[in-house]
């Protein structure tokens, strides 16, 4: 165990270098301060500069580790399933159990009738879902869902244009732009990165422009933005090509770029200045579309294009969209466009922002073996067509259409076994109200959790499970910032709970499998870092790495994804077919596609505001990151909820039409579902669109009503044509209760 004081008398405070580690967009190191056995305190890093600066929750994380409603042993469901009702069993009652279960279902259905979902409520190296996910393969396989829910649309944007997901910038690069435009990021709720905000205000200081694209005036925006400009959500591409037109009629083009290092380009501009369609995609047509005015397009479009070096940094919310690949290719082109790709004070956008693994190595995982149930279906992994992708995984936006239809729905089996691990996929998929239907009709149920949540509750088995902060594991930053951490066990687990690796290990035995894991905790983590041995950023000393909790890379010079490509493409080539950036695609084209086109378009989408369905349902639901939470993580943390109340955003036109004042009770409502939440009135979000933060706990009244504020009540269960999430495509009314 790594700590900074070595006492250990009774009495004597030890500094535990560990870290709370979820999907929260950072990997903040949490220095716990521990007494007795206890943790009293926890303090951010406070080593040398630019210091690892933890936000709220992970500055909160005690009230999690102590939460009075932790569940403490495994229980079994005595109740319906969904009442919640349940009693107290041992871990061999428990586990014997699920195995017994797991051996029924296999033995009369076959490997496929089970369905497992690991998602990323625990990113730990060892100590996360694919503990059970290599089990489960072992035994002979299950039903996989395939899906990003953040990022889906992104993978697939970057993967048609540039072929590589590593295509961003570290944080510290933001120094050398002079016009950033945030479209759809706000890291001050959702990170991107520990200290994106730190460079942020940074660069502002130095003189940079900040431009914000977005529906609401977002914490981000109004902290380091000189500039707000409110978009339509969905309409963000027609906006690019609005932007795209006033540069090609303005000859504001970087011609050298788009001849030296992209293909397709023509096919673009045909389609922007009207030579394809008759449509010329101006900044007054644009304007009907998205509501930015005609002049205010025009005159960004004149800085992105002049102002150089500019980065435009897209977030993935806009992604998350019926048309979400759609937006993501608009910004790469954009970034072509204007010659911003592959240079200092740049980005290439695509929504990833992930630096090159060659720069900073992955840490390796446990191995996982090949999943007997896809045997010979592993290369439609990165097919284009989702479709194939389908052919043996579930989309996570279909998981409960997939279970109540199965196989006669299309899907690759009939579902009888539901295994949950770090995730809470009633509260976090969408289309809650159609999960709680497609949850009762299994057969049985297993969920891993830290609290009795709204999967859980649905559960037959309820196994706990521990924090980040009472086992040891390792942590890659997200985006790839330039540090490692060893994340140590600063307490021992709490009650009766476990790993979900421990659970493994104890479980494989059950079900046959004797090799399952033949190291310690410990001896994982050394092999997984001299996996990374003979790499520019390798970890020299495990045992000096475990004591600091921290191993910085200290950078000669900002990382530019793509500067190579950029700067020798004859010996660095895209992976693209074409060794260029594909703002026309081949591959695209080959679907014959037209939701799915081989250039960036505007696609009216489902329950856009053209949508009929707008003349019931007018306003338009997005479903941003709170900063209080992660995910559905932190939501019963009494610090963070007293902090920032749970409230749908309601601009005050809207608000003023309907008889709602600040603080009223709201009833937000479409077709799937209904929820009681208090409205706050504010100029912060445009007309004709409402905000509900994802991650609130779903908690319906006798009648079905949510009273806990979950906007998957509300959401649609349909991908976009490239698998992204459409949890910011919706229509809903709202009116006062």
């Amino acid at each position: 165990m790594g700590n900074k004081e070595s006492s250990q008398s009774s009495g004597e405070v030890r500094v535990i270098p560990s870290g709370g580690c979820h999907d929260c967009g950072g990997r903040c190191p949490l220095m716990a301060h521990v007494k007795d056995g206890a943790i009293v305190r926890i303090l951010a890093d406070e080593g040398e500069e630019p210091q690892l600066r933890a936000c709220l929750r992970g500055r909160a994380y005690r009230q999690l580790v102590y939460h009075p409603d932790r569940l403490r042993y495994p229980m079994k469901r005595v109740g319906a399933r969904g009442e919640g009702r349940f009693e107290r069993v041992s871990w061999d009652e428990a586990l014997d159990t699920i195995a017994s279960e797991l051996k029924r279902v296999k033995g009369t259905y076959g490997n496929s009738a089970i369905l497992a979902l690991s998602y990323s409520g625990s990113d730990g190296a060892l100590h996360n879902g694919i503990a059970v996910l290599r089990l489960l393969s072992m035994f002979g396989g299950y039903t996989a869902a395939w899906g990003n829910a953040s990022a889906e649309g992104a993978y697939f944007a970057v993967r048609a244009q540039y072929g590589d997901p590593a295509c961003g910038n570290s944080r510290d690069d933001l120094l050398n732009s002079r016009l950033i435009i945030m479209w759809g990021w706000n890291p001050a709720h959702s990170i991107w990165g520990t200290n994106t905000c730190y460079y942020l205000a940074q660069a502002r200081e130095a003189g940079a422009k900040i431009v914000a694209v977005d529906p609401t005036l977002n914490d981000t925006a109004a902290t380091f933005a000189s500039e707000w400009i409110p978009i339509r959500p969905g309409t963000d591409t027609a906006m690019m090509a609005a932007m795209a037109y006033v540069m090609i009629t303005e000859e504001l083009c970087n011609r050298r770029f788009l001849d030296s290092h992209t293909i397709g380009f023509g096919q673009y501009q045909d389609y922007v200045t009207g030579r394809e369609d008759g449509i010329p995609k101006t900044p007054s047509w644009a304007e009907h579309i998205t509501g930015v005015p005609a002049a205010t397009i025009e005159k960004l479009a004149r800085e992105y294009a002049t102002m150089k070096p500019a980065a435009l940094i897209d977030g993935y919310a806009p992604g998350r969209s019926a048309a979400g690949e759609q937006f993501h290719r608009g910004t790469m082109t954009l970034a072509a466009m204007t010659g911003n790709i592959g240079i200092h004070g740049g980005h290439a956008a695509g929504g990833l922002q992930r630096i090159p693994v060659g720069e900073l190595a992955r840490l390796p995982r446990m191995s996982m073996p090949r999943n007997p149930v896809e045997a010979g279906a592993s290369s439609l992994r990165g097919s284009f067509d989702v479709s194939l992708q389908s052919l043996t995984r579930v989309h996570v936006s279909k998981i409960w259409d997939a279970i109540l239809r199965g196989k006669a729905g299309g899907y690759p089996a009939d579902f009888k076994l539901f295994y949950v691990t770090c995730a809470n996929p009633l509260n976090q998929f969408p289309n809650t109200n159609k999960g709680v239907q497609a949850l009762r009709g299994l057969e049985f149920v297993v969920v891993h959790e830290l609290f009795l949540n709204a999967t859980a509750k649905f559960a037959d088995v309820v196994l706990p499970v521990n924090t980040p902060l009472e086992r040891s594991d390792l942590y890659r930053p997200f985006t790839s910032g330039p540090y490692y951490m060893h994340s140590n066990k600063a307490i021992d687990s709490l009650y009766e709970s476990k790993s979900d690796f421990e659970i493994a290990v104890e479980l494989a035995p059950r079900l046959g499998i004797p090799n399952y894991s033949d190291k310690t905790e410990d001896e994982w983590l050394r092999e997984f870092v001299a996996g990374a041995k003979d790499t520019a950023t390798e970890i020299p000393d495990y045992d000096k790495f475990k004591r600091e909790g921290i191993h910085r890379v200290h950078l000669p010079e900002p990382i530019v994804g793509f500067k190579k490509q950029i700067e020798d493409p004859k010996n660095n080539p895209f992976p693209t077919p074409s060794g260029k950036i594909e703002i026309y695609s081949q591959r695209l084209a080959d679907l014959n596609n037209p939701k799915c086109p081989p250039i960036p378009r505007y696609i009216e989408t489902w329950e856009g505001p053209e949508d009929p369905v707008a003349e019931r349902y007018p306003l338009q639901l997005i479903t941003p990151h709170p900063r209080r939470r992660a995910h559905s993580i932190f939501h019963n943390v009494p610090w963070l909820r007293e902090l920032e109340p749970h409230a749908v955003w309601i601009n005050s036109a809207e608000a003023a039409a309907r008889g709602i004042r600040h603080g009223d009770k709201v009833r937000v409502f479409n077709d799937r579902g209904q929820m009681i939440i208090p409205a706050k009135v504010t100029e912060r979000i445009m007309p004709g669109v409402v905000s509900i933060t994802e991650g609130a706990w779903y908690d319906p009244d006798e009648k079905g009503i949510d009273r806990g504020g979950c906007p998957n009540v509300l959401s649609r269960d349909e991908h976009s044509p490239g698998g992204a999430f459409a949890s910011n495509t919706a229509l809903v009314q709202v009116e006062k209760a």
